[in-house]
C-alpha cells in the first residue's frame, strides 16, 4: 500500500525475550488488519515472518522478518525480531531502523534476560519503547505482578494505559484509560471488539489508574504540570498530546495488554500504535558526511535519496533481495544509487513492499518507508545507498564478536569450492557469522554466537546449496617458547674398533624479545667441535 506522507507511516520493531509471543502477535496484527486472509500460526509453520524452513522446523525465529499492514489510513511496518540471545544482532538491526520498539513481555514471567537486553539497546539508540503485556489469557497471568516486575527493573515511568477485563482464561477485553472506554472481544477468532462503557465493578480501579497516568503525563511537561496544578486534571486533547510527547522523549513507557493467540487486544494495540507511536517525521536518523560530521536525516520526500540496507536475503530460486529503509527523499523504480561503501553505482530495479519473503511491486518508496530491492550487485547489510550528490553514510550497528568457532570440512571431496560460495551467501544474510582459514592449523573455521547458531547456518547451507560438511572442534595450535636462559652439555663417545668417535658440545639458549623470531650464533672455537 502507498500513503501520501511519512507522517502516516509507523515502523515498529517487535522485540522481547523468547517465547513471549512476538511472531504470533505479528501474525495476529496482520489478520486483524485484513492484510492476510486467515490467522497464521507457528504450529502450522506458515507464519508470514518465520518463512525460513529452519524456523518452521524448530518453532523459533532465527532472522529478522518484515511485514506491513494498513490501519486507519496509515501504513504500519512491523519488524519481527528473534528472542534468543544468539540472534541478538538481528534485533539490534530491527531497532536501528525502527521508530519505536514494541517490547513484548509475558504476563506470567514479567521482565526476563532479553527484556533487559532490548531495553538497554533501545536506550543506547534513544528509541521510544512501548511495552506489550502478552499472554494475558494464560494460567497465572497477572498484570499487577508483571507490572511490579517491570517497574522494579526499569523504573516508575512504566505505566499501564490499559486495564484487563477478566483474568486468565476469562480475559476478554481491555479498558482504554486514555479514552475511558472498554473494548470487549469475541473469542471466536475474528478479532472483533465491541466498544462499551467501563464495567461498574472496574470503574474505581480504572479511575485510580487514569489519575496516575494523567499525573505522569503532566510531570513530563512543565506547561502541562502547571495546568494540572491549576485545574486538577488534563482534558482529552492535552492528555493525548502530552502522552505522545512523553513517549517520544522516553519520559514515559506505556504498557498495553493482549492475548495474541485469541486475537484479544490486537485492534486496540494497533489504535495505540497509530495514535501514539512516533512516525519517521518525529524520529530523524543519524548519518555521517564524508568529513566525519554527524547530521540528522529528516524524512522529507522532497530531499535527495538516502537509504540504508538492513537485511539481505538469499533465495536459491529468486536470488538476492536487499531490504532497506528510505531515510530521506523518494526512491523511484529504476533509480541509480551510489553505494557509499563500495563507491560504485547500483540500480534499484523492481521495488517491492514486503510480506515476509513475498513482495508486491511498487513504483516508489517514500522517506520513512521500508521495502525491498532485488539483485543489487554490491550492497550488504549496513550499506548506505544515496544520490551521488548526497553521499552520506547512515549510522549502523556494531556487530558482536563471535563467541564460538568450529572447524568444517566437506563430507564429499568435490565440495571444497562449493563451501566458500555457500558460506559467503550465508554471511551476507547473517553478518554476525565469520568464516575463514586459520593460518596456523590451515583448518577452515566457521564462527558464530554459539553452537546452535553455527548448526542452523550449516543446516541452511545443506538445504539451499546441497553442501554437507563435517563439524568438529578446531585444533589448538600449541606453541613452545624459551622463557629463561639455560645451558646444555652433551658428550658423544663410541668405540667400535679403530679410531672410534668422540665429540663434546655445549649449547646456550636464552629468550629474545617477542616477535624477534629465532637467532642462531655459532661460537665454536677454531671452527670444529672436539
Amino acid at each position: 500500500m502507498q500513503v501520501d506522507s511519512p507522517g502516516k507511516i509507523r515502523n515498529i520493531a517487535i522485540t522481547g525475550h523468547n517465547d513471549t509471543g512476538k511472531t504470533t502477535l505479528a501474525s495476529a496484527l496482520l489478520f486483524t488488519a485484513g492484510a492476510v486472509p486467515r490467522f497464521l500460526k507457528i504450529e502450522d509453520g506458515n507464519t508470514v515472518t518465520d518463512f525460513d524452513p529452519e524456523e518452521g522446523e524448530r518453532g523459533i525465529s532465527i532472522g529478522l522478518g518484515v511485514c506491513h499492514l494498513p490501519w486507519k489510513q496509515h501504513k504500519v511496518n512491523l519488524l519481527d525480531s528473534p528472542g534468543y540471545g544468539i540472534f541478538f544482532s538481528e534485533t539490534r538491526a530491527a531497532l536501528r531502523v525502527a521508530d519505536a520498539a514494541l517490547l513484548c513481555v509475558s504476563a506470567v514471567a514479567g521482565a526476563e534476560v532479553n527484556t533487559e537486553k532490548v531495553w538497554e539497546a533501545a536506550d543506547d539508540l534513544g528509541l521510544p519503547v512501548i511495552l506489550h503485556c502478552n499472554k494475558m489469557d494464560r494460567e497465572r497471568a497477572d498484570l499487577g505482578r508483571c507490572l511490579e516486575s517491570l517497574q522494579k527493573t526499569f523504573g516508575r515511568q512504566v505505566l499501564p494505559v490499559q486495564l484487563p477485563i477478566g483474568s486468565e482464561k476469562d480475559f476478554t477485553g481491555v479498558i482504554d484509560l486514555v479514552r475511558q472506554k472498554a473494548f470487549r472481544f469475541d473469542r471466536d477468532g475474528s478479532g472483533k471488539a465491541k466498544e462499551e462503557a467501563i464495567p461498574a465493578d472496574l470503574a474505581t480501579e480504572a479511575a485510580e489508574a487514569r489519575i496516575r497516568l494523567v499525573e505522569a503525563v503532566a510531570e513530563a511537561d512543565e506547561h502541562l504540570l502547571e495546568k494540572f496544578f491549576e485545574e486538577g486534571n488534563l482534558d482529552a486533547a492535552d492528555l493525548e498530546a502530552g502522552l505522545k510527547s512523553a513517549i517520544l522523549s522516553r519520559k514515559l513507557f506505556p504498557v498495553t495488554l493482549g492475548s495474541s493467540l485469541h486475537l484479544v487486544g490486537c485492534s486496540t494495540l494497533l489504535d495505540f500504535l497509530v495514535d501514539f507511536a512516533p512516525s519517521p517525521v518525529d524520529h530523524p536518523y543519524p548519518a555521517k558526511s564524508l568529513d566525519g560530521k554527524t547530521t540528522m536525516l529528516e524524512a522529507d520526500p522532497a530531499k535527495p535519496v538516502v537509504a540504508i540496507v538492513f537485511k539481505t536475503l538469499n533465495d536459491p530460486f529468486t536470488g538476492r533481495l536487499s531490504i532497506l529503509r528510505v531515510l530521506s527523499g523518494t526512491l523511484q523504480n529504476d533509480a541509480q544509487l551510489w553505494n557509499v561503501r563500495a563507491e560504485e553505482n547500483e540500480k534499484a530495479h523492481g521495488l517491492v513492499h514486503l510480506q515476509g519473503k513475498q513482495g508486491t511491486a511498487t513504483p516508489k518508496l517514500m522517506a520513512g518507508d521500508i521495502g525491498g530491492v532485488p539483485k543489487l550487485r554490491l550492497a550488504n547489510s549496513g550499506d548506505t545507498l544515496a544520490a551521488k550528490e548526497q553521499a552520506l553514510a547512515a549510522e549502523w550497528i556494531q556487530l558482536p564478536e563471535p563467541a564460538m568457532s568450529f572447524a568444517v570440512e566437506p563430507k564429499s571431496k568435490g565440495d571444497d569450492e562449493k563451501i566458500g560460495d555457500a558460506l559467503h551467501r550465508l554471511i551476507e544474510e547473517d553478518p554476525s557469522l565469520r568464516a575463514g582459514r586459520d593460518p596456523q592449523t590451515h583448518e577452515f573455521l566457521l564462527s558464530g554466537s554459539g553452537q546452535l547458531h553455527v548448526e542452523i547456518a550449516l543446516a541452511r547451507m545443506k538445504r539451499r546449496s546441497n553442501v554437507e560438511v563435517i563439524l568438529h572442534p578446531p585444533k589448538v595450535p600449541y606453541r613452545e617458547t624459551i622463557q629463561k636462559p639455560a645451558e646444555g652439555h652433551g658428550r658423544h663417545k663410541k668405540q667400535s674398533g679403530g679410531r672410534g668417535q668422540f665429540a663434546d658440545c655445549r649449547i646456550k639458549i636464552e629468550p629474545l624479545p617477542r616477535g624477534e623470531e629465532v637467532e642462531f650464533k655459532d661460537e665454536i672455537f677454531g671452527g670444529s667441535i672436539p
